[in-house]
């Protein structure tokens, strides 16, 4: 009897230390990235020397659409559609969230979370965009019709690099989608 409650002691005091772990000390703490340059806005400068809008707060495109990160801050994509014409647009956007930049694809994709749709942007080049490069991307679906505000993910492929964006369409201050 004496034995099994020296075990379980044993026993007992060997669970609680390893649960109670102790910090490795082969593992380096790490610093907090250095922040950037922020304005009361809530626009800040990176590294570069890029001014950017707040993460998760683009605010209204040039086109007065839906702004989306594309790549961690290197392009923006800007969602707008036309329900009379049951036609979403997209706009491929650089670091400043306003220059258009042609990239060189056919088309894009739209998924659109509710209602459920996926749809192909064809390649509509603006004047200014050079020939073979695309800054805007066009398509159709019944379902565009619909007036209301749209989430989703536009994704597409620029010099073989894959990129993606969510988007959730807001109702600007004078009117909504």
């Amino acid at each position: 009897m004496k034995l099994s409650t020296t075990m379980f002691t044993l026993l007992t005091t060997a669970c609680v230390l390893s649960f109670a772990g102790c910090k490795d000390a082969g593992t380096p703490a790490t610093s907090a990235p250095e922040a950037a340059a922020s304005n009361d806005d809530g626009t800040h400068v990176h590294a570069d020397g890029t001014e950017h809008a707040p993460h998760g707060a683009h605010g209204v495109g040039p086109h007065d659409g839906t702004i989306a990160d594309w790549g961690g801050g290197k392009y923006h994509v800007e969602f707008t559609v036309d329900h009379d014409k049951q036609e979403g647009t997209v706009y491929i956007l650089g670091a400043d969230e306003k220059s258009p930049v042609p990239i060189e694809a056919e088309s894009i994709d739209l998924s659109i979370n509710d209602p459920v749709m996926q749809v192909s942007l064809k390649a509509a080049p603006q004047s200014s965009d050079p020939a073979g490069k695309a800054s805007r991307f066009i398509g159709n679906h019944a379902s565009l019709g619909v007036v209301q505000e749209y989430a989703g993910t536009i994704g597409g492929v620029v010099d073989g690099t894959p990129y993606s964006g969510d988007f959730t369409e807001e109702a600007h201050g004078d009117h909504e989608h």
